[in-house]
């Protein structure tokens, strides 16, 4: 075993190493995207082990056990050799039975593995992250959307307003769902930056709010979470000492003390020992009842602020991730498999191209296959702009004539006629309002003029030129070898 002193030694020398390689990385400028990426990487890591190793070295310097100060007596003795002797005969041992041994310098195992580190990159970014360029909101846009009571958005809207979370009910964070839809979106976030952006400072981000944050919880100005008192429910007239819980108005107050689940919850107090409730005591329930609500909604409102921070700072890569989505809803399935087979391709030209100026684009038209802003006349052409909600979809909106027109055949329309019992037909097509189908169909049925649904004739199948067809053709045509 080596000694404490060898071992300091070491940790110093390892240290000075590590401090001499990531300064050399970061002198070294990068010319591509993935190159920085990995650059970034690589003095994240160097930066880490010399943490580690700090914090080796002064666990060794507190001495705790005084095994480093029995060991300098020891060997500081001013005619005493017999420490020197004794460790100078282990050292010759040693190598008597290792003679050959080979001794890796730490400059080799600081050399970066390119190939190795590819593939951890790769392994590191999902498909629609593309190497840390672009958000992957798709997972946590699923838990929004299910959320009660919010505002039903598409995904590309998403977006733009997940940062907004002041505008959410009060009664939906009181839910069970969105403590763990807010601890996903800011769990993804910080892995965003842990990969792309590696030595982004965000300890010192926390830090500030945490500062800022405690006296704007103390005083109830952070935005969406404002005191129970600025709500009207601060008296505890109407706050029921059974169920834990305030209410508006007198009415509501007195309706509520009918209900079976109050006389369960009164006949649990009065087991209990309590039957004479005062004012007073009323009070001070209610006040224990508020501090414990604000002491579980505390931290769900720090990640909130949190997140719109993170948000602020990721400013870049939501503004190019809202334009490589609207540039996929240009495309035709045609140019979307072109893109799939050009992506190296594409990949390439972008990094030559981030350091060049950024393409003159005031109005942030979408951008076509060529990576350029697309023509204002043909943004206008497919009406990108103009926003189609569709009832039967779950209020979904679409962006375009184009998106809403072939929605119609899709699997989110087709579920909703199914849900509704209706035939997804000619009939309904541009009805997007339950009511007005539910009309239709009724309509349809008195009049005779709806025949019976038949697959083979009705259900429709669509090719890769975009050509429909009935069920029975298309099977017809597809045994032939003509599709």
């Amino acid at each position: 075993m080596e000694s404490i002193l060898e071992q300091q030694r070491k940790a110093h020398e390892e240290i000075e190493r590590l401090e001499n390689a990531a300064t050399a990385e970061l002198l070294q400028k990068s010319k591509t995207h993935k190159d920085k990426l990995m650059q970034e990487q690589r003095v994240n890591k160097s930066l880490e082990r010399i943490q580690s190793r700090s914090q080796f070295l002064l666990d060794l310097y507190e001495d705790q056990d005084g095994a480093r100060k029995s060991e300098i007596m020891a060997i500081s003795g001013a005619t005493d050799f017999g420490e020197f002797y004794e460790r100078l005969k282990k050292l010759k041992d040693y190598h008597r039975r290792y003679p050959n041994e080979t001794v890796e310098p730490l400059e080799l195992e600081l050399v970066p593995d390119v190939e190795k580190e590819e593939q951890e990159l790769d392994n590191m970014f999902s498909g629609e992250e593309g190497m840390g360029k672009y958000l992957d909101l798709h997972a946590i846009f699923e838990q929004y959307v299910n959320l009660k009571d919010v505002k039903k958005v598409n995904y590309q809207v998403y977006l733009s307003e997940f940062r907004k979370l002041e505008a959410i009910p009060r009664a939906t964070k009181s839910g069970p769902d969105y403590p763990k839809y807010i601890n996903d979106l800011k769990t993804y976030l910080e892995s965003f930056f842990a990969r792309a952006q590696p030595l982004f400072d965000l300890p010192h981000i926390r830090e500030e709010l945490e500062e800022s944050f405690a006296q704007q919880w103390e005083e109830g100005t952070v935005p969406g979470w404002s005191k129970p008192a600025a709500n009207g429910t601060e008296s505890s007239e109407f706050f029921c000492m059974a169920c834990e819980k305030s209410f508006a108005k007198q009415t509501v107050y007195d309706a509520h003390l009918t209900g079976k689940k109050h006389k369960k919850a009164a006949a649990a107090l009065v087991e209990k020992g309590v039957t004479d409730i005062t004012p007073e005591a009323k009070e001070e329930a209610r006040k224990a009842k508020e501090k414990e609500e604000r002491n579980r909604d505390k931290p769900i409102a720090f990640a909130e602020l949190l997140i719109k921070k993170y948000a602020e700072c990721l400013e870049p890569q939501l503004d190019d991730t809202i334009a490589n989505v609207e540039r996929k809803q240009t495309l035709t399935p045609e140019e979307l498999e072109k893109l799939r087979q050009q992506t190296e391709e594409i990949e390439v030209s972008e990094e030559e191209e981030e350091e060049e100026e950024k393409l003159y684009n005031p109005l942030k038209l979408p951008l076509g296959w060529d990576g350029k802003p697309i023509p204002y006349w043909l943004y206008k052409l497919h009406g990108l702009g103009v926003e189609y909600p569709c009832e039967i979809c779950g209020n979904y909106v679409y962006m375009g004539r184009k998106a809403f027109d072939r929605h119609f055949q899709e699997w989110r329309h087709a579920h909703g006629m199914r849900c509704l019992g209706i035939p997804n037909t000619r009939h309904f097509h541009e009805i997007t309002k339950i009511e007005d189908a539910y009309h239709l169909w009724e309509k349809l049925k008195g009049t005779n003029k709806l025949e019976s649904f038949k697959a083979d004739l009705m259900e429709e199948f669509e090719d890769v030129d975009g050509n429909v067809f009935n069920k029975k053709t298309y099977e017809d045509l597809k045994r032939q070898g003509l599709l």
